[in-house]
């Protein structure tokens, strides 16, 4: 969720509740005016019944999977979620889904528990993008 809200208005807020939100938000990007819906799912949520994610799944057309480096569990979850979006998108389809595994809170390197190298490899591994950003930064 602070990722999504620093990018929807660039200001940090540190603390949320674990409330799923859809933002519309318009952005232009090399000329072109592009329209983002984005479904902010908190972790707590995401291990409901499988019913519930595969509508997620099939509602969206990219995918941005966060994970904390202080957290190895968020970090842990991220091939099988990852398997299971490839494998409801990409079965459809000849197309590959887009996926980007973004590692937050780099601002915190002293409580890391997750190394860069660990999510590049992973993101190679699995055919995906990775960046290490910080949303409070």
């Amino acid at each position: 969720a602070a990722l999504t809200v620093r990018f929807l208005t660039r200001r940090f807020i540190g603390e949320y509740g674990d409330m799923e939100f859809i933002y519309s938000h318009n952005l232009t990007v090399d000329g072109r005016e592009i329209l983002f819906h984005i479904w902010d799912v908190p972790h707590s949520q995401q291990a409901e019944e499988s019913s519930s994610e595969e509508k997620r799944i099939q509602w969206a057309d990219s995918f941005v999977l966060v994970y904390s480096i202080c957290d190895r569990a968020s970090f842990n979850i991220l091939p099988l979620k990852i398997q299971f979006i490839k494998a409801a998108k990409e079965g459809q389809s000849q197309e590959k889904v887009p996926i980007v595994i973004v590692g937050n809170k780099r601002d915190l390197h002293h409580q890391r528990v997750v190394s860069s190298e660990e999510g590049r490899l992973l993101a190679l591994s699995l055919d995906c993008g990775f960046y290490e950003v910080s949303a409070a930064e």
